[in-house]
């Protein structure tokens, strides 16, 4: 067993050096040997992060695959052969993975009391995780899931969460992938406000509709924004009060449906969980002067949403998206425990 490792994983970094595991280009993947603070984990199943894997299907269309499973597969052993993780080239984004414990190092850092042969979520992003994909066994198209065999490791500083007993793997997968988006509206929903969801029918959208119901209260307001009609029952199931149907990148029609059900007041917090690029100014300009946007999407440009506010002139606070907030496994795995709606929606969705 390798020692001196630090705890952030600097240690497996090949490209750049210097660098932390996210933003470097390569990592060391080898898990013959693990180092002294990692733990080893059998992969089972990973969860790609939605605009992750939604771009990457887009761009094998754009190829002239038409069998994407058997095209994703090969991407996702190319890209983990290639780099030492599965971080999207393009988006930059990654996702999450379940899996076994293999082996503890004795130096491994354990946030919560684990054992070899325990299955458990990593709850930090694939984009920094080293993965070594052996073979795919299935790619759920449906459902942004990619069923392997392989190996990965979690460092010190990496956190997870030991999968519950009540509940099917899959889908507590699911929840644990978008956990920080309903913790961080539990954290900035008030009561009396009025919240809009950008990407309501979502897997992070729904979820941010119960806890926003939840928090506003009788006094405030839940609008979803979805780009369908035939969504519109599942937003108003989940908690929102109000559904408009709208592109998400319409920053125009978004705007002018959120005053006319704000009767101009506009948004006190306004959520982008969508998928697709190009939302931040729609996502902006639904908010009030002073409000809060929330970038929980991986297709958010900081770029975009800063330039965009100050070119129109918006005085909003705009937090990007942090996938990690504390006890966000324990808040979201809660939720949907006590909201039955919530409980068959994801067993509907996820589970095989």
């Amino acid at each position: 067993m390798k020692t001196g490792g630090c705890r952030f994983g600097t240690h497996r970094v090949i490209e750049p050096t210097g660098v932390l595991p996210q933003p470097a280009r390569i990592l060391d993947n080898d898990m013959s040997e693990i180092w002294d603070n990692e733990l080893l984990i059998d992969v089972i199943r990973l969860n790609v992060d939605s605009a992750s894997f939604h771009q990457i299907k887009s761009k094998l269309v754009a190829q002239g695959h038409t069998d994407l499973e058997k095209a994703f597969a090969e991407h996702a052993i190319d890209l983990t052969n290639r780099t030492g993780k599965h971080k999207n080239e393009d988006t930059g984004s990654g996702g999450m993975l379940i899996g076994r414990v293999a082996a503890i190092g004795p130096k491994f850092e354990m946030e919560d009391e684990i054992e070899v042969g325990d299955k458990i979520a990593s709850l930090v992003s694939l984009s920094l995780t080293p993965l070594k994909i052996n073979k795919v066994k299935r790619v759920l198209l449906d459902k942004d899931q990619v069923e392997i065999e392989g190996q990965a490791i979690l460092f010190s500083s990496g956190i997870y969460a030991k999968l519950p007993d009540d509940m099917d793997e899959n889908l507590a997968l699911s929840v644990l992938d978008v956990a920080g988006a309903p913790a961080q509206v539990e954290r900035l929903a008030q009561p009396g406000d009025t919240v809009v969801i950008i990407g309501a029918n979502g897997k992070s959208g729904i979820l941010c509709n119960a806890v926003a119901h939840e928090r506003v209260e009788v006094a405030g307001k839940v609008i979803g924004v979805v780009r369908n009609e035939k969504y519109i029952d599942t937003c108003k199931e989940t908690g929102c009060d109000e559904v408009i149907i709208a592109d998400a990148t319409d920053a125009l029609t978004i705007q002018s449906e959120v005053a006319r059900h704000t009767k101009g007041q506009m948004a006190d917090l306004v959520i982008n969980v969508v998928n697709i690029e190009d939302t931040e100014l729609p996502s902006i300009m639904a908010c009030k002067d002073r409000g809060i946007v929330y970038f929980f999407s991986m297709a958010t440009s900081f770029t975009k949403a800063a330039l965009g506010a100050e070119g129109i002139g918006a005085d909003v606070d705009m937090i990007l998206g942090n996938g990690y907030a504390h006890h966000h496994a324990a808040i979201s795995l809660d939720l949907l425990r006590r909201n039955p709606v919530l409980m068959r929606l994801f067993k509907e969705r996820y589970t095989d």
